[in-house]
């Protein structure tokens, strides 16, 4: 089966090639991410990634992989920071707290037919100094982050707690992601 991942990140690349998927292509989707009024975190990641998968351009492969990543303290969604200041504003939101990440991941096949899962990690920071802040600011590891952090970079160090997937957080839940890849018949195992 011929598979394109349509997303733009590294990261996604990255984590397939850890469960030896290697896509044929990868094109992003350019789809409008603003989260509709009243929309939670989990109902967001949910219908982005199904509608990336939906403005996916198939082309001769037999299905696309999306997936969409979001971050929510409570009810309220913090996306990707437009700038050093939001930046600073979600890590203070986050200081000394719990929050969670959702990463709603599709397939979609040639015939339009959507498989997906939305998965659930609940992490804790600890209480964040300026210091810290700042050094983690000026690093530039919270450019195009959901939440304004990457866990696997400075950030990990931040995380005093996490109860769920760690490959999630990244942007890409591992294990949810071959359990789709393997019941619509991609073969991920050499045996699969």
């Amino acid at each position: 089966m011929q598979l394109l991942l349509a997303s733009g990140s590294p990261r996604r690349l990255e984590l397939l090639a850890r469960i030896g998927v290697v896509p044929t292509k990868v094109t992003p989707t350019d789809i409008d991410e603003t989260p509709l009024s009243g929309e939670t975190p989990r109902e967001l990641a949910k219908r982005l990634c199904l509608a990336k998968g939906l403005a996916s351009d198939l082309g001769d492969h037999d299905l696309a992989l999306t997936a969409d990543t979001v971050v929510g303290l409570g009810r309220r969604i913090l996306g990707k920071p437009k700038d050093q200041l939001e930046a600073r504003e979600f890590l203070q939101m986050l200081s000394g707290r719990a929050h969670r990440v959702w990463t709603g991941v599709a397939l979609t096949l040639a015939d339009g037919k959507q498989v997906h899962r939305v998965v659930e990690t609940r992490l804790h920071f600890k209480r964040l100094t300026d210091l810290e802040i700042d050094s983690y600011i000026a690093s530039n590891d919270w450019q195009g982050k959901a939440g304004g952090y990457g866990i696997q970079g400075m950030a990990e160090m931040f995380v005093s707690r996490l109860n769920g997937s760690y490959s999630n957080v990244m942007g890409l839940p591992l294990h949810e992601t071959y359990k789709l890849l393997s019941g619509v018949g991609y073969k991920v195992l050499a045996n699969d």
